[in-house]
C-alpha cells in the first residue's frame, strides 16, 4: 500500500500543527501525529505527559485511540512530528510500534521527515517492526479456561 507524496506532506503538516497542542511539561518534547483512515479521514493526536512518567501516552497512540473510539478500524498511514527536532524528524518509539502493529497491516505506512534535509521519509510497518507480535500470531484458542475464544467467555 502506498501513500502519495502530497498526502504524506499533508499528514506531516497536520502532525506538525497538532504538536502545538501537546502536553509535555516534563520532557519539553512536543509530538504530534496524523493518522490516515482507509476512508480518507485524518485524525490527529499529541503526546500527553504525566508526572508519573509511565502513564504518559504518545501522539501515535492518542491518534489511534481517538480513531478507534470513533469507530474507525482501518488505517493506511500515520505521520509523526517532533516540534523540537530538526525538520520534526522522529519515528515511533518501541511501544508505539507494537501498538501500531495491532492495527496496521505489514505494508501500512509510517511517515516522518528526514533529520538533515526535511524530505519526506516513508517506512512500512514491516520495516519498523519486522516479525511483529500481533493479532495474526495469537492462537484462536488463547483462552483455555473457558468454552469461548474470548476472555470472560
Amino acid at each position: 500500500m502506498s501513500i502519495s507524496n502530497s498526502m504524506a506532506e499533508t499528514l506531516l503538516q497536520a502532525a506538525n500543527q497538532s504538536a502545538k497542542q501537546a502536553y509535555a511539561p516534563y520532557s519539553h518534547f512536543p509530538v504530534g501525529a496524523a493518522l490516515l483512515t482507509k476512508d480518507g479521514e485524518i485524525i490527529t493526536g499529541v503526546n500527553v505527559e504525566n508526572a508519573s512518567y509511565g502513564l504518559t501516552i504518545c501522539a501515535e497512540r492518542t491518534a489511534i485511540v481517538k480513531a478507534i473510539a470513533s469507530g474507525k478500524r482501518q488505517f493506511l498511514g500515520i505521520a509523526v512530528w517532533a516540534s523540537n527536532r530538526p525538520h520534526g524528524s522522529v519515528t515511533p518509539c518501541g511501544a508505539c510500534r507494537q501498538f501500531l502493529a495491532e492495527f496496521f497491516s505489514q505494508d501500512g505506512v509510517i511517515i516522518s521527515s528526514h533529520a538533515k534535509d526535511g524530505s519526506v521519509q516513508c517506512f512500512t510497518m514491516k520495516e519498523l517492526l519486522p516479525e511483529a507480535f500481533g493479532p495474526a500470531v495469537v492462537p484462536a484458542d488463547n483462552c483455555p479456561d473457558t468454552d469461548s475464544n474470548k476472555p470472560g467467555g
